[in-house]
């Protein structure tokens, strides 16, 4: 008895140690990021022409270089106060609990179980009631023969690298979103000055006007033409107080302060546009698609997709595990009384024979899957390059616009002074001055509408090519999912 003991255990260890030895089965594709990734027809070169208009700055410290730490303050508040900044830090402490889950499938298990049974007994005499006490301690380890659970794990480690990279996107987006928010309210502040010049000036226009009528020297009707044009200037003025204040609402929502600490903080740079430099750009598209986190997000995905087929194709082969467990054991009648020590151990095997094709079904669900993920990454690599070939047109576009916009925006101001001034000594009528005034008015607007949307664009580039990660980005995994598990407060998703 011994002997055959001994002799199940040797071959148990020595079909072990051949496995481990020579190696088992893994199928599936292996996954080739540089294969996977190729984009057919994708340029060697932008298209519009990358000028830069400054020196370069690293986008890692692009927010830093724009002197404003009125901004630098509404940005971190805002990273801190982000719900999708804390729903991407879950979802990473979600799919690392995930991947330990499946690391841990492929180690051996120990499980320990305890019982107290009484029931009847006989062999060869009177029926007795016996007690039977057991316990017992049971391992189980499943042998990765087809590399079923090598691919899982290959597939959870993609995911998570996955939501990492999603988190950086996200994080990137809330800056932008802010600097968007920030640089609106500052040209707001800068259309409301306007604004008030231009009511002052109808303002003064129509005394003068009144003046000139009550004494005969102007009609009663460029009086009232004077009225009108005060009060539309005044009316302006109201309506572009309210777009601040409406600028001011919305930072309060994204960065979660109070609005009178808020309005404190903005105080200091009043109508000042932030006068970045321009983000750094890579010559060759390719270059700049490798510091996309989107981009990365979307190849761990496929590559995850990838490792799905593995473990869909290693469903429909044997899965063998070595099973065993040892413990007591104490048989006591009224007459008689057993203690031992039980064990055994053994290979277990299970083997699919007919499941009406649904292990074939999820197979072809992977492929799938994998062609859904491949496409998915062709268009936002597509998309990726239009947007930063957007953003160059604009940035080349407005700063065409930007020269031109000062120089009819000082034209129509000398213009205006001018015409002021004949008006007050009668050599201009009121007609001709507030048509002069008009477009003023219209040129100094587009001047700003410019300079707003200059600094605007070049948040877009710097967003486009990807906000200044890189794929050597680290981010603490294990400090930042438990914090995500232990703390449900926002300001704590942080890298």
């Amino acid at each position: 008895m011994l002997l055959k003991t001994v002799f199940v255990i040797r071959l148990a260890v020595c079909f072990v140690t051949t496995c481990t030895l020579v190696g088992c089965i893994t199928l599936g594709p292996d996954y080739d990021a540089q294969r996977a990734t190729q984009v057919p027809n994708q340029p060697q070169g932008w298209q519009p022409p990358v000028a830069h208009g400054g020196d370069l700055a690293s986008l890692q410290e692009w927010w830093r270089q724009f002197n404003d730490p009125t901004l630098l303050a509404l940005i971190a508040a805002a990273q801190e106060q982000s719900n999708t900044m804390a729903q991407a830090a879950l979802r990473i402490a979600q799919t690392r609990a995930l991947l330990v889950g499946t690391t841990a499938a492929m180690l051996p298990a120990l499980n320990g179980s305890a019982g107290v049974t009484r029931g009847t007994f006989q062999i060869g005499g009177p029926v007795a009631l016996a007690t039977i006490n057991q316990a017992q301690v049971q391992s189980s380890w499943e042998l990765d023969l087809f590399g079923g659970l090598t691919r899982g794990g290959e597939a959870a480690r993609a995911r998570l690298e996955a939501q990492v990279a999603n988190w950086h996107d996200v994080r990137i987006a809330v800056a932008a979103d802010t600097a968007n928010l920030y640089v609106n309210y500052r040209a707001c502040e800068q259309f409301m000055a306007l604004a008030l010049s231009d009511a002052t000036s109808r303002a003064r226009t129509a005394k003068l006007t009144a003046q000139l009528a009550d004494s005969g020297f102007q009609s009663p009707a460029n009086a009232a033409l004077a009225r009108a044009s005060a009060a539309e200037g005044q009316g302006r003025l109201v309506a572009q107080r309210a777009d601040c204040d409406l600028s001011v609402k919305g930072m309060v929502a994204l960065t979660g302060l109070v609005e009178a600490e808020l309005r404190l903080l903005l105080a200091p740079g009043s109508a000042i546009l932030p006068k970045p430099v321009m983000p750094a750009v890579q010559q060759v598209p390719a270059q700049v698609l490798s510091q996309r986190p989107d981009l990365a997000a979307a190849e761990r995905e496929l590559a995850a997709a990838s490792a799905d087929i593995g473990v869909r194709e290693a469903d429909r082969f044997p899965r063998l595990s070595l099973l065993g467990s040892i413990g007591p054991l104490d048989f006591s009648t009224n007459a008689l009384t057993i203690s031992a020590t039980t064990w055994s151990i053994g290979p277990s095997l299970t083997m699919p024979i007919f499941d009406s094709g649904r292990r074939a079904a999820n197979l072809d669900a992977a492929k799938v899957a994998y062609q859904a993920a491949e496409v998915n990454y062709r268009s936002q690599a597509r998309r990726a390059v239009r947007e930063v070939e957007d953003a160059l047109i604009r940035l080349n576009s407005l700063a065409l616009r930007d020269t031109e916009s000062e120089i009819s925006s000082k034209g129509y101001r000398q213009s205006l002074t001018a015409s002021e001034e004949k008006f007050k000594f009668g050599l201009a009528s009121i007609l001709d001055l507030e048509e002069v005034r008009r477009l003023s008015v219209n040129a100094d607007n587009i001047l700003a509408s410019v300079r707003r949307d200059r600094v605007n664009a070049m948040i877009a580039l710097y967003r486009a090519v990807g906000g200044g990660w890189t794929a050597t980005d680290s981010l603490a995994l294990t400090g930042l999912a438990q914090t995500a598990l232990k703390d449900t407060t926002i300001g704590n998703t942080k890298p």
